[in-house]
């Protein structure tokens, strides 16, 4: 078996899922939706403009004279909370659920629609206060809250552009995106909870405004408590400034390119690169691939997007996507194993959850905890699955369906980034054939292909890069302040098409699987090999739950293949192991592919929007000094990791 034959394995997925006849027949959208999208992409994207409620109506779909800088629907005026709020409220729906609020301790609340605008214009009515006006900036540094979704909302209904931080960063990482932005006012809380005990976000806060000027107001919501530090003169409680506001509000009406937010990419140098995201067109197809890619029934469905909103899922399928569809969803504060590892099963038991949104890092942690787990809770209600955040592989992919799915619920697994805005590939869950490991097809109105270096399509069987090669309504603007490194970092290494940095391939059937950043693709003896196809060789074998493979520096080879795997709850480590999964990624793959060293670890390094940190375990295996480690999840884990590493590597 040649190299090229044997690394093509993964991609020869024979199992194939047809949607239900149920499904079908009661299904959102129907295939015929890609012909029409096909034959006419301009005039669909204005029909799913016309979901939205405008004040002024656009004339103009796309205005492509200045490539890249697009302009979607620029004549058009709206408001974008109006749109996810107010005209539910004024159709009869005040008294639907909007959030249902699950706090770590165990705290809930219901929050309906009606509740939601009165507290929306409560909050836009204290930012005005606070010298808020449209174009002004507004920093988000805020657990997930109800009041983290209000703030959001009440920047949009003021038309303040809003720059939500994640609420683990550190106070040097958070001081430089407060400066890239020059936010006018912050937004906090005095902590969260997290992993059963409260962890502080103002002093992080007032660390980072001694680093950066022109914040002139933070305004902090009581979470938990704790004691903080108080400038009277600056800071202000949310509680205290929204009570003596008017429950009404009137929204200000913004054109379609508006900014409506900057979110900053997760980055270890350089300056932070703010991802702008105009109003328009991003919230059009937000909502549309929300209604789509869920079959979303806003009058039965209960949803559940596990993301924080600090990252691009949360912005687009926590706040601005579902509300703008009406729908009623689940927000969780905490972790899946706090205070026990059934935790997420109990939510979705608790809220007969319908359509459940989460991550391929959180699939395989819950396949090492083992299927028993959620075989105690009732998860009958579930009835679409989606994946996010990175490729998926097939085991996760079956163990999801099989063991949370009931064998029966179609997974979604989907493709885009914070610089598309919304979802661009993933399979239609009432059209849709669905493969395993494979996101499929681009979305109707998306034009995706896969190319070789030098911009040619590549064959069925064949891979390469995965680009754009149209515009599309979200697609980020710019990078704030920096129009050239917009075009330089997107745009500049197959002209006049937008690349992902992401490696893919297309299998035999066209179908498309993605393999990851291009910069995880690890060159082994003159073969190019991706990191996502190894993982997928471990995890497929049954005492693996899940893998992080990274290319370390090797004289020989040039890179050699290193493997961190998690094993499965009944599974336990032996002299044997690593032989064993060598081996079976070398029958897998080909020898090419078998890993130099595997290491078994208790966890993997991760961000709170699911991402393995691949950069950190590659510092690892270099023997190098780690790089930032603000943004994961729990940051002992690179500790417990060096502590496993063995002396010496395990050679052929």
């Amino acid at each position: 078996m040649s190299s090229n034959e044997s690394l093509a394995n993964l991609l020869r997925e024979e199992r194939r899922f047809a949607p239900s006849v149920e499904l079908v027949a009661g299904a959102n959208v129907g295939g015929a939706v890609y012909e029409v999208a096909a034959g006419d992409r301009l005039g669909f994207w204005a029909e799913q403009a016309g979901r939205l409620s405008w004040v002024r109506e656009p004339g103009e779909v796309l205005d492509w004279s200045r490539a890249p800088f697009a302009r979607w629907f620029a004549d058009g005026e709206l408001n974008v909370a109006y749109n996810c709020v107010d005209r539910h409220v004024e159709a009869g729906l005040g008294d639907r659920v909007a959030l249902y609020f699950e706090g770590e301790p165990g705290d809930s609340r219901r929050v309906t629609y009606a509740q939601l605008q009165r507290e929306v214009c409560r909050a836009a009515n204290a930012l005005v206060e606070l010298g808020v006006r449209a174009g002004d900036r507004v920093a988000v540094y805020l657990p997930m809250i109800p009041e983290a979704v209000v703030a959001m909302l009440a920047c949009a209904r003021v038309g303040a552009p809003h720059s939500v931080v994640f609420g683990g960063f550190s106070a040097q990482a958070v001081a430089s995106r407060i400066a890239d932005a020059q936010a006018k006012v912050v937004i906090t809380a005095d902590g969260g909870f997290r992993r059963g005990k409260a962890s502080g976000l103002k002093p992080v806060i007032d660390e980072a405004l001694t680093l950066v000027e022109g914040v002139e107001r933070v305004l902090v919501v009581r979470r938990t408590g704790q004691e903080v530090a108080w400038d009277a003169g600056r800071d202000v409680w949310w509680e205290e400034i929204c009570a003596r506001q008017s429950g009404e509000h009137v929204p200000v009406v913004v054109g379609a390119e508006h900014p409506l937010f900057i979110l900053y990419t997760s980055g270890t140098t350089g300056k932070p690169k703010g991802i702008l995201h105009t109003s328009g067109g991003y919230l059009t197809q937000a909502a549309w691939t929300h209604h789509a890619v869920f079959d979303l029934k806003p009058e039965t469905d209960v949803y559940w997007c596990t993301a924080d909103i600090g990252w691009v899922t949360g912005h687009s399928y926590i706040v601005y996507g579902p509300l703008a569809n009406g729908a009623s969803q689940v927000i969780y504060e905490g972790t899946p194993d706090t205070p026990h590892r059934g935790r997420f099963w109990e939510i979705v038991e608790k809220y007969k959850v319908s359509l459940l949104y989460t991550a391929p890092t959180a699939i395989r942690t819950f396949m090492k905890w083992g299927a028993d787990i959620p075989a105690g809770f009732d998860l009958s209600s579930l009835r679409v699955l989606g994946s996010v955040g990175e490729p998926i592989n097939p085991e996760a992919w079956m163990w999801y369906r099989e063991h949370i799915g009931g064998g029966k619920a179609p997974v979604v697994d989907t493709w885009w980034q914070t610089e598309t805005g919304a979802m661009m590939i993933s399979p239609l869950p009432g059209v849709t054939h669905t493969k395993p490991g494979s996101a499929q097809h681009p979305l109707p109105g998306i034009a995706a292909t896969v190319v070789d270096d030098d911009g040619n399509e590549v064959p069925n069987g064949s891979g390469g890069y995965l680009v754009l090669t149209a515009p599309w309504p979200a697609m980020a603007r710019t990078i704030w302040g920096d129009d050239q490194r917009y075009i330089d970092t997107y745009w500049s290494r197959f002209p006049g098409r937008y690349f992902a940095g992401d490696g893919a391939k297309k299998d035999s059937d066209g179908d498309i699987w993605l393999l990851g950043r291009v910069d995880d693709v690890m060159l082994v003896s003159g073969h190019n090999i991706s990191t996502t196809e190894v993982e997928s060789a471990l995890v497929s074998h049954p005492t693996v739950a899940e893998a992080a493979v990274v290319g370390a520096t090797d004289a020989t080879t040039g890179q050699a293949i290193v493997a961190f795997v998690i094993l499965r709850g009944d599974a336990r480590e032996h002299p044997g192991l690593a032989a064993t999964l060598r081996e079976h990624v070398a029958h897998t793959l080909g020898p090419i592919a078998k890993p130099r060293r595997i290491l078994v670890v208790a966890e993997l390094p991760k961000t709170r929007s699911g991402k393995i940190m691949r950069r950190l375990l590659r510092d690892v295996a270099e023997n190098r000094e780690l790089g930032d480690v603000t943004t994961l999840t729990d940051t002992t884990v690179m500790d417990l990791i060096q502590t496993q590493l063995p002396t010496t590597p395990t050679n052929d």
